[in-house]
């Protein structure tokens, strides 16, 4: 562990970038994949899953955000459960916090495929989407400080498109389009989409993974994560509503392009405009994928370098103190995934990585607040203990949801936690790791 010991990342961002990181984390969920909610609940069945999910997002970033800013590690949840409970929650909490992204950046990867192969037909959603981790994991590459300004130049351009997009779609809306079948499954169907309402804000946490690599002035860390969350929760609603009045749930539930479709059906498929917004509606994919990239990578790097996985990952490349080897094996898993998942179930796998992580950080959160009272926690949860309590039962909630909707997934997701933990045990590595 020596040589980790002095691998230190550069902290050079600002609230603007963790803004721009959070946002663009998120954004591509406003594009696509909430749709498919749409499948199993219906307009207003997803309508009330987002608004459920909505309260579990504010409740759990208002709490998350004392874990990030009281202990800022590129390690994130998986550092929390190390201080709160030891080496194997850790793991679990480290195992949960991977799945999410690394399933999550396959599913953005499919959805920019599909935006292309909607604008040149010719181009195969396959193969667009293979070349987009080679080309963004090389971007990643050029250091910290350059991937976040990237990423705020591709989240503005997002979300100037999707005010855009409200802005021409809103006058089309038809209250009896959104309210015809609108909650066909009834409650069944209202737990089934939360998943897909998770779709919407998953990943925000993921600014916990750049917060070693955040300026060491006050607030920012907590300005970043509040202001990212609000300019989401606008997002999502709006568009979620601007389009379920456009046409029939059922022509738009499973697409992975709902908004480009959207258009055409206001403005005409062949009309010009539609095609400039399909075209336009990659920076708001482009913006998610790469931050995804850079929060994977994080938590990967902080594994290693901690004990969890081989060393090598923990190495940062010389002049740009960036983990090129985590970038690379990260890159390697989310191209395998491309070719055993289809986006929706990519969806519910990385959501249910989200929702095991929520759920172990709340735990975390109260466990610390008992055993370390000294530490020093520059912001602290509102109302405690009200405002974790109400995040930990919707998160229990959600999870039981979707073992019951998708118990074949939920299973996938366990086998796979076993498989890491035995060979945590047997090579030894839960008698070494220690945090750094």
């Amino acid at each position: 562990m020596e040589e980790q010991k002095n691998i230190h990342l550069k902290k050079e961002l600002s609230s603007i970038h963790l803004w721009a990181i959070g946002v663009g984390l998120v954004i591509s969920g406003e594009y696509f994949g909430w749709n498919y909610g749409w499948g199993v609940a219906g307009t207003l069945g997803m309508l009330i899953a987002t608004l459920l999910i909505t309260l579990l997002y504010f409740t759990f970033i208002f709490s998350f955000t004392e874990l990030t800013v009281s202990i800022p590690n590129a390690g994130g949840p998986f550092t929390y459960a190390f201080k709160a409970f030891g080496p194997w929650s850790a793991l679990f909490a480290g195992y949960a916090t991977l799945i999410e992204f690394l399933f999550a950046t396959p599913a953005v990867a499919l959805a920019l495929g599909s935006y292309v192969h909607f604008l040149h037909p010719a181009l195969p959603v396959m193969s667009v989407s293979v070349i987009a981790y080679v080309i963004f994991t090389i971007i990643n590459m050029l250091g910290v400080k350059e991937a976040a300004w990237f990423s705020l130049i591709m989240t503005i351009l997002a979300i100037i498109e999707l005010l855009v997009f409200m802005g021409i779609v809103t006058p089309h809306f038809q209250a009896d389009i959104f309210l015809k079948d609108a909650m066909p499954f009834g409650w069944k169907g209202v737990f089934a989409a939360l998943p897909f309402a998770i779709w919407l804000y998953v990943c925000l946490e993921g600014i916990a993974m750049v917060s070693e690599e955040a300026k060491p002035s006050k607030g920012v860390i907590a300005k970043g994560y509040i202001s990212a969350l609000l300019t989401l929760c606008v997002l999502a609603i709006g568009v979620m509503l601007t389009v379920g009045g456009i046409a029939p749930w059922q022509n738009l539930d499973k697409l992975d392009y709902p908004l480009p479709e959207s258009i055409g059906i206001v403005l005409g498929k062949n009309n010009k405009w539609t095609k400039i917004f399909a075209g336009v509606g990659l920076f708001g994919l482009i913006a998610s994928f790469h931050g995804i990239i850079i929060s994977y990578s994080r938590q990967i790097f902080a594994l290693a370098r901690s004990g969890y996985l081989p060393s090598i990952m923990s190495r940062v490349s010389h002049k740009k103190k960036v983990p090129h080897w985590a970038l690379v094996f990260g890159g390697l898993i989310g191209l395998i995934a491309l070719y055993f998942f289809n986006t929706s179930d990519l969806v519910i796998i990385a959501t249910i990585g989200a929702i095991v992580m929520y759920i172990i950080s709340m735990l975390a959160l109260f466990r610390l607040r008992k055993i370390a009272p000294e530490m020093e926690r520059p912001f602290k949860a509102p109302l405690y203990p009200y405002v974790p309590v109400i995040a930990l039962l919707l998160s229990i909630v959600a999870l039981l949801s979707m073992i019951v909707a998708y118990p074949k997934l939920f299973i996938l997701f366990i086998i796979g936690f076993i498989i890491v933990a035995i060979v945590f045990y047997f090579t030894g590595a839960h008698k070494k790791v220690e945090l750094l």
